[in-house]
C-alpha cells in the first residue's frame, strides 16, 4: 500500500539466547573458578598467544578484540603483552564481572555474529575457546565478521576443543541450565577460515593436559594485505 512502511524484524540465532542465559547465570562462579592464563594454559597455548601478540605488533599494532572474553583473563594477558586490547562478550553479567575485575580495560556486550565495529578497524582478533558454542553451520557468519572487521594484514587467533561431537551440558559450573559445546576438527576450521578470505599461517594440535579429556587446537590466520 502506498505510503506504508514495511518493518523487518530480525531475530538473533537461537543459540545466542541460550548461551547468554547460561553465562549470565554462572558468571560470578565462573570468574572464581577460572585462573589467570599463566596458571591454566599450557606452554604451547601461551606460545600461540604470545606469537599472535608479536605478529600484531610487527604488523603495526592496532586495536585487538578478544571475542567471547568472559571475565577478561585472556584480555588482561594480551594487555600485559603490550597489545591495545578490548573485550567483547555475549553475556552482560560476564562483562560486568570483567569491568569490575579489570577496570583499566574496556569491555562491551556484543555478538560474534554481528559485531558493532566498522570495517577494517582491527589489527587482531582472538576467539579463545569462544566459537565452541556456535553451531558449526553458523561459523561462516562468525568468520565473515572477522574478515570484515580486520584491517588488511590483521591476524586472527582461534582456540577450540578437537573432535566431532556435539555435547549438551546439563549442569555447567554446578548450575541447572543448558549449554551446548561443539567439538571441531582443525582441518574443518582451517577450511572455513580460508573460505572467509583469510590465509592460515599456523595450526597447532596438542594432546590433552592433565585435567583435559580431549585434544586442543589453535589456529592462526591473517587477512591479506590486498
Amino acid at each position: 500500500m502506498e505510503g506504508q512502511l514495511t518493518v523487518i524484524h530480525r531475530t538473533e540465532p537461537a543459540h545466542l539466547a541460550v548461551t547468554r542465559t547460561a553465562y549470565d547465570t554462572v558468571a560470578v562462579d565462573y570468574a572464581e573458578i577460572v585462573k589467570p592464563v599463566e596458571l591454566t594454559e599450557s606452554p604451547l597455548d601461551r606460545a600461540m598467544l604470545t606469537a599472535f601478540a608479536e605478529l600484531v605488533q610487527a604488523a603495526g599494532g592496532g586495536p585487538v578484540a578478544d571475542l567471547g572474553c568472559g571475565p577478561g583473563r585472556v584480555t588482561t594477558y594480551l594487555d600485559a603483552l603490550g597489545l591495545s586490547v578490548f573485550g567483547v562478550d555475549l553475556s552482560p553479567a560476564m562483562v560486568a564481572v570483567a569491568r569490575q575485575t579489570h577496570p583499566s580495560l574496556q569491555f562491551s556486550v556484543g555478538s560474534m555474529t554481528a559485531l558493532d565495529l566498522v570495517d577494517g578497524q582491527l589489527g587482531g582478533i582472538v576467539a579463545w575457546y569462544s566459537i565452541i558454542h556456535t553451531p558449526p553451520e553458523l561459523l561462516p557468519v562468525v568468520f565473515a565478521e572477522v574478515y570484515r572487521t580486520l584491517a588488511p594484514g590483521g591476524y586472527l587467533l582461534v582456540g577450540f576443543h578437537v573432535g566431532d561431537e556435539h555435547l549438551h551440558l546439563d549442569r555447567p559450573y554446578g548450575h541447572e541450565l543448558s549449554l551446548d559445546v561443539y567439538l571441531l576438527q582443525i582441518d574443518h576450521v582451517a577450511e572455513l577460515v580460508s573460505q572467509a578470505g583469510l590465509t592460515v599461517t599456523a595450526q597447532l594440535v596438542r594432546e590433552p593436559g592433565e585435567r583435559e579429556k580431549r585434544s586442543q587446537a589453535s589456529l592462526l590466520a591473517r587477512k591479506p594485505m590486498s
